[in-house]
């Protein structure tokens, strides 16, 4: 299993300097090969291997203006070529968007394997440093002099900061004690996440509660001339801003996934269409089969939440713990189904928060009747699914719950704000 430790670097200005030539040459070779892929796939209808784009890169730096290539280390040269090879790969197969151009005012990386770093007594040697990079290490369970990494990547953040991720090779870890515990987890924006015991975990957005001083910074930046010192201060302030919001984001989310999968056997989770729940280029939220106009706040309170993400940490932290993560379809009614007598409503407007089954007089809250019918389904599917150690990216069809011959017909409900 591979794992990575992100800290933070300290390089003082020479190494600076030497890392922003470095974060250059990997931008210039990246754009360059992409461009040439371009050039040689609309002119003359052929395709790049990764051995034609090194042959390329080795001409490029015996030529008078690319011999500033051969200043820095050439494995992340090298490694920018592989990963846009992949990139394609990925694109190709339907997996990804595809490759885009870099500027130099987003986040830069370098990515060193053993031949181009060495890791001596908790110091990191890169190559073309003669001095050892200063990281600060924020892993007290973990001593960086017994690390044996098999890939460093250098970044640095557009506010300026730096950092140092070590990817190393570990064995499985032992699975966590079981719990007996069981929990369907509904999604959403306004709580940001509903739990089948009745919890409710509220949505801290991070970008509404930073909004104005985000604004104030943006507007500080727009009124700054292009190209001077004043307009690059102003924009670190903006990346300072947002850095903030991502670490509070990312704290929120490990910790949740982290408390979720402690205290759980079986978690069971909707497959969201998170991107057909944000609002596309046209000011739409894309829906099967129709557009529905959507305000752009509900756009930025989806992408705040980052619910996709979190069913990530869900998935690798439940496989690591060997937990049970059960995804059920998307299409499943979990909130029209009553998770009591298992009646299904023919229609269910999005401003109900509360309704009442008609057959059986239950009072139901939407998000946790659904997390409780998310449940339901999730035990299904699992059973059917016994022989998947993980258990995750099982689905399950349609309706999972029994229900009577008396609760097959749809009748309208009693609805309440």
């Amino acid at each position: 299993m591979r794992t990575a430790y992100k800290v933070r670097a300290y390089p003082d200005s020479e190494q600076a300097a030497q890392l922003g030539r470095t974060f250059g040459c990997v931008r210039l070779v990246w754009n360059k090969t992409l461009a040439e892929r371009h050039r040689a796939y609309h002119q003359h209808g052929t395709k790049t291997s990764y051995k034609q784009t090194d042959r390329a890169l080795t001409g490029w730096k015996k030529t008078t203006d690319l011999a500033f290539l051969s200043e820095v280390s050439s494995v992340p040269l090298q490694q920018a070529l592989r990963h846009q090879h992949t990139a394609f790969a990925n694109f190709f197969a339907g997996r990804a968007h595809h490759p885009r151009f870099k500027n130099r005012d987003g986040r830069q990386s370098a990515h060193y394997t053993r031949s181009a770093f060495r890791l001596k007594d908790g110091c990191l040697f890169l190559a073309k440093q003669k001095r050892p990079l200063r990281v600060a290490w924020s892993f007290d369970d973990v001593d960086i002099a017994s690390l044996n990494p098999t890939m460093v990547v250098v970044s640095r953040e557009p506010d300026g900061r730096f950092y140092v991720t070590f990817a190393v090779e570990t064995e499985d870890p032992e699975p966590a004690p079981d719990t007996g515990g069981e929990v369907g987890i509904d999604l959403g924006v306004k709580e940001f996440a509903t739990l089948s015991t009745g919890e409710k975990i509220a949505n801290p957005g991070h970008l509404d509660r930073k909004a104005e001083r985000l604004a104030r910074y943006q507007r500080m930046t727009a009124r700054k001339q292009r190209g001077s010192n004043n307009r690059r201060k102003a924009k670190r302030k903006v990346a300072a801003a947002h850095r903030k919001i991502r670490h509070a984001r990312n704290d929120f989310l490990h910790k949740t996934s982290t408390r979720i999968v402690r205290e759980h056997d079986v978690i069971v989770i909707e497959d969201l269409n998170v991107h057909g729940m944000t609002v596309s280029a046209r000011g739409t939220v894309k829906e099967p089969g129709r557009n529905v106009r959507a305000k752009a706040g509900l756009n930025r309170s989806v992408r705040d939440a980052a619910l996709g993400e979190f069913r990530r940490r869900l998935e690798y932290k439940a496989a690591r713990a060997g937990r049970t993560l059960v995804v059920i379809d998307r299409w499943f009614p979990s909130s029209k189904t009553c998770s009591r007598c298992g009646h299904l409503l023919k229609k269910l407007s999005l401003n109900t928060r509360a309704w009442t089954c008609p057959a059986c007089r239950t009072r139901h809250d939407r998000d946790l009747n659904a997390a409780k019918n998310i449940l339901a389904a999730g035990r299904v599917a699992a059973r059917e699914h016994a022989g998947d150690a993980c258990g995750a990216g099982v689905s399950r069809q349609g309706s999972s719950l029994p229900r009577s011959a008396t609760n097959q017909e749809t009748a309208a409900v009693r609805q309440s704000a």
